[in-house]
């Protein structure tokens, strides 16, 4: 059933942003791994920082190919393995590219809180059937066009539809960015900035979602928080914004929020 949408703002995740616990340790703020790109491997550093300066407790690259690359270019916190680690709880894939065969592998993994898929590791409209409530999307609107067909409603009506169809949330990015639950729910984010138009910067999102998903944050309000913070790093930074920029915001910005 269709619902109207809402617009993205605090009341709807600021109450379950995730605050560690004085007794806690790392593996309490969850483990997320992130499907290092065999190219594009900045995409999946900016992914992989995000993650980790979001709050999750432990972060590490999954790379089979590249993987000294990734050590000697990701900040030291961030670790590089070639396998999925036994304890993670999100996966995220896509940022910059996928290896081969690693998306449908995204597809048919168990035991995980959830499934981030970005870009690259977009199921294809033939795979939707494979998704569930653990699997969340993060196309643009013409990464969502070319895996699951033209827009041809709005876009909210559109990730909706998806959201509902497949049982994943979607994040449906552009100049006001649409989350959309599979029960429903549907948020439209005016929080943004124009500078936000930037190469990486939907990397950063891509991690930022994973990160407050790791830390146990539902799903839906994980997407909203994240899409929302995002913006708001975007009006703090202004003109000359890169995508490296917006993790070195994050800080204070969770300090206000906190």
């Amino acid at each position: 059933m269709a619902v109207p949408p809402i617009t993205n703002t605090q009341d709807i995740w600021r109450a379950q942003l995730p605050r560690p616990a004085i007794d806690g340790h790392k593996y309490h703020r969850g483990f997320a791994a992130v499907i290092g790109a065999p190219e594009l491997t900045g995409a999946t550093r900016l992914a992989a920082t995000a993650c980790s300066r979001i709050g999750c407790g432990l972060v590490s690259v999954v790379a089979e190919q590249r993987g000294d690359i990734y050590r000697m270019t990701l900040p030291p916190d961030i670790m590089v393995q070639a396998d999925l680690p036994e304890k993670a709880n999100v996966l995220l894939g896509g940022s910059g590219g996928i290896p081969t065969g690693q998306s449908t592998a995204m597809l048919t993994a168990s035991g995980l809180d959830a499934r981030v898929f970005d870009a690259g590791a977009l199921p294809t409209h033939k795979e939707r059937g494979k998704l569930d409530s653990t699997c969340i999307l993060t196309p643009h609107t013409g990464e969502f066009e070319r895996a699951f067909g033209p827009i041809t409603r709005p876009d909210h009506a559109a990730a909706q539809q998806l959201a509902q169809a497949s049982g994943a949330t979607v994040v449906l990015k552009s100049a006001q960015t649409v989350i959309a639950s599979a029960d429903g729910r549907l948020a439209i984010n005016t929080h943004t900035s124009p500078y936000l138009a930037k190469a990486g910067t939907g990397d950063v999102l891509a991690g930022l979602i994973a990160g407050l998903a790791a830390q146990g944050m539902p799903h839906f309000e994980a997407c909203c928080a994240a899409v929302w913070i995002h913006g708001e790093a975007g009006k703090r930074i202004g003109p000359g914004l890169v995508a490296g920029d917006i993790s070195k915001r994050l800080p204070d910005i969770l300090k206000d929020l906190l």
